[in-house]
């Protein structure tokens, strides 16, 4: 009885060494964008270069919810990891939303990217206290305000109702600051809630504006991004140990490779929607110098609400070092 009971636990063993693992992977972006077909090909030479051990399922066009639904599924073993944006990275470690302050890096998106790679290995740290290992950081790009109004200053926005993510502590403490009108909602009723008048305003990457199709619904812009965002391909540490250690290396290696292509993709796909909306007759508006300043003031009084809080001390000295 013994001996058959080793036998089938060697024998169950064995297939499961032979199967390998599927890791299950929520992502917001949706299905033929150049970031989606970039994953395909990333999960497709993954599979091929560990011999079909590890297999990476996306599951595109937030077909799993929005990214605070991926997280739960996550921590209750439903996924094994998400694709997720910086009001979803803070949830997990807060110091990575020191790059997102506002009225930062304004368009240089190269000095923004670049200090988030130097940053990256105590971002990764962090990430690794709470138990997720991250395979890379996207650059997701400059963040616009479009509008429905015209809101050429910052006086001007006052009493425009803005939609702010749901649970996103940096956003609701900026709009808050500028004393300006927040509605929470979570991040697929923005469209809906544009065309209702629920909200007159919002915010997010050009590529991000055209392909939630909110550029249908806004008349503005201004040309004056508020901060840099950026995302992270993060599994958990559960769904890491299901990776054999000989695979671990060769799953990083082309993480890095495809993570690359989509920044790259990402930058260009970004100019190319800016280019769009102005083709569409959006009109892209100025902010005056006097405005700038008073954004550089707000900034300020926005780290001081949210330093110790949302972010360290120590995130937010690494970052103004590197500035």
């Amino acid at each position: 009885m013994k001996k058959i009971i080793t036998a089938v636990a060697f024998s169950l063993l064995f297939c499961a060494n032979s199967f390998g693992v599927t890791l299950k992977v929520g992502v917001l972006a949706p299905e033929g964008t150049n970031w989606s077909n970039s994953l395909k090909k990333m999960a497709k030479e993954i599979k091929e270069k560990t011999n079909k051990k590890v297999k990476i399922k996306f599951y595109f066009g937030g077909s799993q919810g929005d990214e605070p639904d991926v997280l739960r599924k996550i921590r209750v073993g439903q996924l094994h990891g998400g694709i997720f944006t910086g009001k979803t990275l803070g949830d997990i470690n807060g110091d990575v939303r020191v790059v997102e302050l506002p009225f930062t890096f304004y368009h240089d998106r190269k000095k923004a990217l670049g200090i988030v790679q130097k940053m990256e290995p105590f971002f990764n740290k962090k990430f690794e206290e709470n138990e997720f290992k991250n395979l890379g950081f996207f650059e997701i790009g400059n963040v616009y305000f479009v509008s429905q109004k015209k809101t050429d200053s910052l006086k001007n926005m006052m009493g425009v109702k803005i939609w702010s993510w749901e649970g996103d502590t940096l956003v609701s403490t900026m709009i808050e600051t500028m004393k300006f009108v927040s509605v929470p909602l979570p991040l697929p009723d923005v469209l809906s809630s544009l065309s209702t008048g629920i909200i007159q305003a919002a915010y997010a990457p050009p590529l991000g504006i055209i392909s939630l199709q909110w550029n249908t619904k806004i008349k503005y812009v201004i040309d004056l991004p508020i901060s840099f965002s950026v995302g992270a391909f993060l599994l958990s540490d559960k769904g890491w140990a299901k990776v054999k250690p000989e695979h671990r290396k060769t799953v990083e290696d082309i993480a890095k490779k495809y993570i690359t292509e989509v920044n790259s993709g990402n930058d260009k796909d970004n100019k190319d929607a800016l280019a769009v909306m102005k083709s569409q007759g959006i009109e892209f508006l100025k902010f005056s110098d006097a405005d700038v300043a008073k954004g550089k003031e707000l900034r300020t009084e926005v780290i001081g609400k949210l330093k110790g809080k949302l972010f360290s001390a120590e995130a937010l000295k690494r970052l103004e070092s590197n500035l």
